[in-house]
């Protein structure tokens, strides 16, 4: 296998998925600013504008965002992120993801995760999902996805999260 590729462009037939891009800031700004989105998870902030700003230069500096766009407007309805590409262990972590409340009930979730773990699996095994245990929302998104509740550990931020996988074998 080759080392992954963080940002790629990925289409689907509700949503497309693209890198994210500096000059992305005000359109994703506006889906970010609904308080709702983030009640669930540790950074509560995210929907005021210097913790969005901090939310999305970290992002960016990631290297491995991604714009969701919906696939028949082009108008972004939120984002996601690859992150921790980890060869020996044949794993990635799919994470950060937010969406429009219009586009929530599971749908449109699916769909982008299905077009990254695809994605995902032709350079890992093993995709991983941090949870924060109270984000209870996201718990039962990822469950709908396939995935399992493994483990816990801290996430990139330190923060307490529960482990979730899929593996390339039980898809």
């Amino acid at each position: 296998m080759s080392i992954f590729e963080y940002q790629p462009v990925l289409n689907g037939k509700l949503v497309d998925l693209r890198p994210l891009r500096a000059e992305d800031y005000s359109d994703l700004y506006a889906v970010a600013q609904d308080p709702l989105i983030w009640e669930q998870h540790p950074v509560k902030t995210r929907s005021d504008k210097q913790g969005f700003r901090n939310f999305f230069d970290e992002s960016l500096k990631s290297g491995g965002a991604l714009l969701i766009l919906d696939a028949t407007t082009q108008r972004p309805i939120g984002s996601s992120r690859f992150h921790g590409y980890h060869q020996e262990r044949s794993e990635v972590e799919i994470g950060w993801t937010f969406l429009a409340r219009s586009y929530w009930g599971g749908t449109y979730n699916q769909e982008i995760k299905q077009l990254m773990l695809n994605h995902a699996f032709g350079y890992v095994d093993r995709v991983i999902f941090l949870i924060a245990p109270d984000n209870l929302r996201s718990q039962k998104a990822t469950e709908k996805i396939g995935a399992v509740r493994v483990g816990q550990r801290p996430d990139a931020n330190g923060n307490d999260s529960y482990i979730y996988e899929i593996l390339v074998d039980n898809r």
